[in-house]
């Protein structure tokens, strides 16, 4: 069986996301200030009192790469 040329890429872990921004020399605040995201649903998130389902921790686990974003096909209930 062949593999798709665009398949899903795995989320990344809270503390492969924290990794990730260790990486990029970027503390939370000044990735929040680039993304225009939350800072405390950042940090919520990193921690885990935040699951990223709904409103800004969602937009914030996208963004920190914890979840996937959308399909493209799905439409904004707005």
């Amino acid at each position: 069986m062949t593999q798709k040329k665009n398949a899903i890429k795995a989320a990344r872990t809270r503390q492969q996301a924290r990794d990730w921004l260790r990486r990029q020399g970027k503390s939370v605040p000044q990735f929040c200030r680039e993304t225009g995201l939350d800072t405390q649903a950042v940090y919520d998130l990193l921690s885990g009192r935040a699951a990223g389902t709904f409103g800004k921790s969602h937009r914030a686990a996208v963004a920190l790469g914890l979840k996937l974003p959308p399909p493209p096909d799905v439409q904004d209930p707005a």
